[in-house]
């Protein structure tokens, strides 16, 4: 029994021992594992301030990038040019495949009589549908968005009809055609308008002139647009661009620059309303975005572009934070997948008026997802450059596709160019208009 009882105590004391031991060593994993969390806290920590490191890199850069875009970047950091793309790379815009990258900018031009397109406007646009894309004069969406006279409509059926002779007439040549809507806002005149005041976002005179059937006439103090007269205008919008449709255009293109309605709205000299549509960036956007959600409700986003014009000064334009205001509203235009941005270099008087954005694409280039035609003063070289330099994906010209019908075919051969006369860029007839040379004819 004694024997018994010193083996029982025996292993008593073994299991005590062996739970000590346990106990060591559970004691042991515990330091270890707290060893461990520490160490994962410190990698955390290590991570963390690695991510907000990388984060300022980013902003680092995206700082340099501006400021290299920016005419005041003192050392502009050099871009990698890529040679292989040039004006005669085809290219995809929208749902549309373009043989170039040539895009023939909208120009007013003054020849649709009673503000109805015809036959001599239809040759004249046919003669230059060799363009990878064709965008048309600005083109009223309503009687009281005429700006000019005898610039043309798109809310008759007579319009209609007179644009279908154009349409035809360039898909015979094979080419590709965008018109251009287009309401004038306060840049309009009682004598163009059948007495009725020009209307705006709010009663704010543009700064300019006007020639009207009573002659040359300084701007008037437009009327401001009642909320309610607001949606009716987008849906003016809307049936523009129905009736383009009807009438056989590729796409559709919202003038939103040069001092127009859309761009009254975008900046605050010309919008001082204190409603939904005035006061902050998001609520003097929203007259475009509404527009461009109306429009593209009956083409699909992929046949709308819009043109902007961040640091024109025509006619009185200005806001006070110009690069806040676009990239705004740029940047909200991505959610709609458009065809195109279509902006506006800075021009001469622009430059000499106040300090603008400038150069203006390469800036909003960051901003916008999407294909970007540059338009402003380029040439051959020039255009090459900035495509080559990945800061627009098309070029738009305008004078030299006033001179030159086959300007394509003369930049393709490096022939020289005509001449263009200002005297008869705006109308009335043939002259100046579809009588410059072709190369076959020089």
């Amino acid at each position: 029994m004694e024997q018994e009882y010193f083996y029982l105590e025996r292993k008593c004391f073994r299991f005590k021992q062996e739970h000590s031991c346990l106990e060591q060593e559970h004691s042991c994993l515990e330091r270890e594992h707290s060893c461990v969390e520490r160490e994962h806290s410190c990698l955390e920590r290590e991570r963390s301030h690695l991510e907000r490191k990388n984060s300022h890199l980013e902003l680092d850069d995206s700082r340099l990038e501006r400021e290299s875009s920016s005419s005041n970047a003192q050392f502009p950091i050099p871009k990698i040019m890529n040679t292989s793309i040039n004006l005669f790379t085809p290219v995809q815009l929208g749902s549309y495949t373009l043989p170039n990258r040539i895009v023939m900018a909208p120009m007013t031009r003054l020849r649709a009589i009673d503000n109805i397109p015809n036959e001599l406007m239809a040759t004249y646009y046919a003669q230059r549908a060799s363009a990878g894309l064709i965008v048309t004069e600005c083109t009223a969406i309503s009687p009281l968005s005429l700006g000019y006279i005898n610039c043309p409509g798109i809310y008759t059926e007579a319009q209609i009809a007179g644009w279908r002779l154009v349409t035809d007439a360039v898909h015979q040549q094979g080419g590709r055609i965008f018109i251009q809507l287009w309401h004038s806002g306060r840049v309009g005149h009682p004598a163009l308008l059948g007495g009725e005041l020009p209307v705006a976002p709010s009663a704010i005179a543009g700064v300019g002139s006007l020639h009207t059937p009573i002659g040359k006439v300084s701007l008037e103090t437009p009327r401001a647009l009642e909320i309610n007269e607001i949606a009716v205008i987008i849906e003016q919008f809307r049936q523009g661009a129905a009736n383009a449709l009807a009438a056989g255009f590729d796409g559709v293109e919202l003038h939103g620059a040069f001092g127009y309605l859309i761009d009254q709205f975008l900046q605050d000299c010309s919008n001082q309303r204190t409603d939904e549509y005035g006061g902050s960036m998001e609520n003097r956007s929203r007259f475009v975005l509404q527009v461009v959600e109306a429009v593209a409700s009956v083409y699909g986003g992929d046949r709308v572009g819009i043109k902007l014009s961040p640091s024109n000064t025509f006619y009185g334009m200005y806001d006070s934070n110009p690069k806040e205001t676009f990239s705004y509203v740029i940047n909200a235009l991505n959610s709609f997948g458009l065809a195109y941005l279509h902006l506006m270099e800075a021009n001469e008087v622009d430059l000499s008026t106040r300090a603008v954005i400038n150069p203006v694409t390469p800036y909003f280039r960051q901003i916008f997802k999407g294909t970007l035609i540059a338009n402003g003063g380029y040439d051959h070289s020039t255009g090459n450059d900035i495509l080559a330099k990945n800061d627009a994906d098309l070029v738009s010209f305008g004078r030299l596709f006033i001179a030159n019908p086959d300007l394509p075919q003369r930049f393709q051969i490096n022939a020289e160019l005509n001449n263009p006369d200002p005297q008869t860029f705006y109308g009335p007839d043939a002259q100046g208009y579809t009588d410059y040379s072709f190369l076959v004819n020089s």
